[in-house]
């Protein structure tokens, strides 16, 4: 069923997977008019996680059209728990949510999407996660008549679009003659880069996953990673984004050999490297990844069309050696008189998830310290830090 709005469009709610998987085309259309939509809104993405990770009954993606044509969407699924919600599609794999909004009548499209999540709301908060900076569901929250809240999300890392010898002075001079010394190692060892063809990515993946699973033997790896359901998802979303231009494969090979692989998704503003597989052997040879990743991501980012190298969420220490900006994702809760208490509880655990993170945080540099005090005055003990 479709409902007229004040602004002229016609909003439309999409319960039905078989309906969701037929709106490649229209949904392509409005992704290319969208330039602040990222890889995580693309229809190949969206579609096959919900494959692997939907569960039956709750698809909700609000769809605007001005005529046939579609000119915004919202691709949500119902939760129940803690509180009963919408979500936007991607969960916890997905770095970014968003909404999309056609360029040509983004106004119009932001009121009608509105316009017609108010309605959504009287059953259900809207929480949307994992918002970027700049995002279009920004638009939503501002025309919000209602109860709302804006909360900040996961930390994430961006570096401007400048190729890696750019990057490279913004650095402390002993540290980027360090990293020059490292590309140059890559070169010296024979390390050959290669952009892996549509038609050859899913074999690529399958190398990628497996040496996923081998550099982190052993170690803590997300266990997401290893499971089927993220398997099949790549294995069927990747290979049409790639065809598309929304994502990257790139071989690292030395002798012939696939010794790392590396996923990069690509949109309009930004590029950010996904996941990668690296043998041991690499690693063994002293090679910098990290670098080696760097340096490939940013040939993606430079140049006639400039992208945003985002580092993605989290703020671990190898991503700050490059100087990075931070760009923290916010989170987006909408309410009506009814679900009002649903956003004050979901406000609640969010302060109360902050607060013991602070807490874990103050422990981890308080035992740091003592550490580090230790080490210091083992170091002072005669016989170089053993007990007299």
């Amino acid at each position: 069923m479709t409902t007229a709005t004040r602004s002229g469009l016609t909003t439309g709610l999409c319960v039905d997977e078989a309906e969701f998987a037929s709106l490649a085309g229209p949904w392509r259309r409005l992704y290319e008019k969208c330039e602040e939509a990222t890889p995580f809104q693309s229809h190949a993405w969206l579609a096959s996680w919900w494959q692997s990770y939907g569960r039956p009954g709750r698809l909700r993606v609000l769809l605007v059209r001005d005529g046939g044509e579609l000119v915004a969407a919202a691709p949500l699924m119902r939760v129940y728990r803690p509180v009963p919600a919408l979500r936007p599609l991607g969960g916890a794999i997905s770095d970014f949510a968003d909404v999309l909004l056609a360029a040509d009548c983004r106004e119009r499209a932001a009121d009608a999407l509105a316009e017609g999540l108010r309605g959504l709301a009287r059953g259900a908060l809207i929480d949307f996660r994992e918002a970027r900076p700049g995002a279009c569901v920004e638009g939503v929250y501002e025309r919000w008549r209602g109860p709302r809240r804006a909360l900040t999300d996961s930390p994430c890392l961006e570096l401007p679009p400048l190729p890696v010898d750019e990057l490279l002075k913004r650095l402390p001079t002993a540290t980027a003659k360090r990293a020059r010394a490292k590309l140059r190692k890559l070169t010296a060892l024979g390390v050959q880069a290669r952009v892996v063809p549509a038609e050859e990515v899913e074999t690529s993946l399958v190398t990628l996953l497996r040496l996923h699973q081998l550099q982190w033997q052993g170690r803590g790896v997300t266990p997401e990673h290893l499971r089927p359901r993220f398997r099949e998802h790549l294995l069927r979303s990747v290979p049409p984004m790639v065809a598309a231009g929304d994502a990257v494969v790139t071989e690292f090979r030395v002798d012939g050999e696939v010794l790392a692989t590396d996923l990069t998704l690509l949109s309009a503003q930004l590029a950010g490297g996904y996941l990668y597989g690296v043998h041991p052997s690499l690693r063994a040879r002293k090679v910098d990844v990290a670098t080696m990743m760097l340096d490939a991501c940013t040939r993606h980012t430079a140049g006639a069309h400039p992208r945003t190298l985002s580092l993605l969420r989290g703020d671990e220490p190898y991503k700050h050696h490059w100087r990075p900006d931070p760009a923290p994702n916010r989170r987006f809760l909408l309410a009506d008189a009814r679900t009002a208490p649903f956003l004050v509880a979901a406000a609640g655990e969010a302060a109360a998830r902050e607060w013991a993170r602070g807490v874990r945080r103050e422990r981890k540099l308080r035992r740091e310290r003592r550490e580090r005090q230790q080490r210091h005055t083992s170091a002072e003990r005669p016989g170089g830090g053993t007990s007299p």
